[in-house]
C-alpha cells in the first residue's frame, strides 16, 4: 500500500460537521470524504487524479 501524504487542515467547525454528516452517510471517515471529494474534484478539472494516485504508489 503506498504511504499517504499528511497535513494538517483548518476548516470551519460548521463545513466539517456537514462533512461528517455526508461521511457517515456514505460509511467512510471524514478524512476518506474528503479526499474522496478533492478526487472528483481533480477529475472534473482535467487533473486525472487517478494517474497522479497510481505514480505516487510506484
Amino acid at each position: 500500500m503506498a504511504k499517504k501524504k499528511s497535513f494538517l487542515l483548518r476548516i470551519d467547525p460548521n463545513l466539517y460537521d456537514i462533512m461528517q454528516r455526508w461521511a457517515d452517510d456514505e460509511f467512510r471517515s471524514v478524512n476518506a470524504q474528503i479526499e474522496f471529494i478533492l478526487r472528483q474534484a481533480a477529475m472534473r478539472a482535467g487533473r486525472n487524479a487517478d494517474k497522479a494516485n497510481k505514480k505516487h504508489e510506484e
